[in-house]
């Protein structure tokens, strides 16, 4: 039986391996040459213009932050223009140059950004799995040594513990929080202003709310005037005050109350989005039904943003296994309060052992990788 021709023909526009691998090295040498001329240009007029302006530090800072924009500009615009210049979309093969123009534009987007990340991603994870086979210095071989002390240590397996007993409290409560408050303030007439003191506590760096829950957590001596306020309030009612953060297992929960603070914000905003997407038909016919406004809320509008609730739960989860600048600050891991990230900062930079440090950011890497990528696909089934 004749096969026809149409049968065995790639799709147009779909070029096969070796103009795949053309078009890959086309961009490869148009994403260079953009990149050297956007820099030479950039260094040129820098050079140019700080013979002329005055040697004040602010001024060279503020002058290389334009001239960084107007090199990513020139880089897009030149790039642009050599690949028109390479394919132009005109004579007798305009349609293919059209078709392999379109096949290199998007990789001259994406291509800085695709090797940065490279650098500052790839490598660095590459390098770490190196270094957790080596000593202290990153140059002795030591093999499994590192994941073998890793096994018994015993305050590794604090650090577990505590991680584990935050990714179980810190999502569920900032996300429920942040649900209570994207239903209560979207029925309130200023309920934008109250999201916007609830969302206030993520303008602040992590170290600059532990700062603040410092001064609530305070401990004086019994006698002293407590400047705390939660002492001072214990003291007022007759109790004893407590240094709240030295409290073995318990000064685990104190610290986690910063991160739901700052935390219920970002869940309040996506979840009020989202509760707002709700069809307003679904719920007009729960009222008909004589649906109680708890069960409009938990039987309607619950389930119908129940994938935007867990991608927000995720999300909080990636954030807490890496959780470090709270603990830092607060405790220093002291008192029963270690976790992985805190860990890993005091073998690198305290005992200045990079096999072990990067052994245990491996860990915190393989518990984040999962998640984050269910978190992925998930919010993608979302913008679908």
């Amino acid at each position: 039986m004749a096969i026809s021709s149409t049968e065995t023909a790639p799709p147009a526009g779909s070029p096969g391996p070796g103009g795949f691998l053309l078009n890959l090295a086309i961009a490869l040498v148009i994403m260079l040459a953009g990149i050297v001329f956007a820099v030479l240009c950039a260094v040129a007029v820098f050079a140019a213009l700080n013979t002329v302006l005055p040697d004040i530090k602010l001024v060279q800072a503020v002058l290389v932050m334009v001239l960084g924009v107007a090199a990513c500009f020139g880089y897009f615009w030149g790039s642009n223009r050599l690949l028109d210049v390479i394919y132009p979309p005109r004579g007798s093969r305009v349609a293919e140059n059209i078709n392999a123009a379109n096949g290199i534009r998007p990789w001259l987007f994406l291509g800085p950004a695709v090797v940065i990340l490279g650098i500052y991603l790839v490598y660095p994870v590459i390098n770490s799995i190196v270094l957790s086979f080596h000593g202290p210095s990153g140059e002795t071989w030591v093999g499994g040594a590192n994941y073998a002390w890793l096994a018994k240590d015993a305050a590794f397996r604090e650090s577990m513990r505590n991680n584990i007993l935050w990714l179980i409290v810190v999502p569920a409560a900032a996300t429920f929080f942040g649900l209570i408050a994207a239903a209560l303030t979207d029925r309130i007439g200023w309920g934008n202003v109250a999201k916007s003191l609830i969302f206030m506590p993520m303008a602040i760096s992590f170290v600059g709310a532990s700062v603040i829950w410092k001064f609530i957590y305070d401990y004086r001596a019994e006698g002293s005037d407590q400047i705390g306020i939660l002492n001072a309030i214990v003291t007022f009612f007759g109790a004893e005050p407590q240094a709240w953060i030295t409290i073995p297992f318990w000064n685990n929960f104190f610290l986690m109350v910063i991160l739901i603070w700052i935390q219920t914000g970002f869940a309040m905003v996506i979840l009020s989005a989202a509760l707002r997407g709700i069809p307003e038909e679904t719920i007009e016919a729960a009222i008909i039904d004589g649906a109680s406004p708890f069960q409009i809320f938990y039987k309607i509008k619950v389930p119908q943003i129940w994938g935007t609730i867990a991608v927000v739960w995720t999300t909080i989860t990636i954030l807490v296994l890496k959780v470090f600048d709270i603990v830092l600050a607060m405790t220093n891991g002291q008192w029963g309060s270690q976790v992985l990230a805190n860990y890993m900062f005091d073998w690198m930079f305290r005992g200045l052992d990079f096999g072990r440090a990067s052994t245990i950011a491996l860990v915190i890497m393989a518990m984040v990788t999962p998640i984050m990528v269910w978190n992925i696909r998930e919010a993608r089934k979302d913008m679908k």
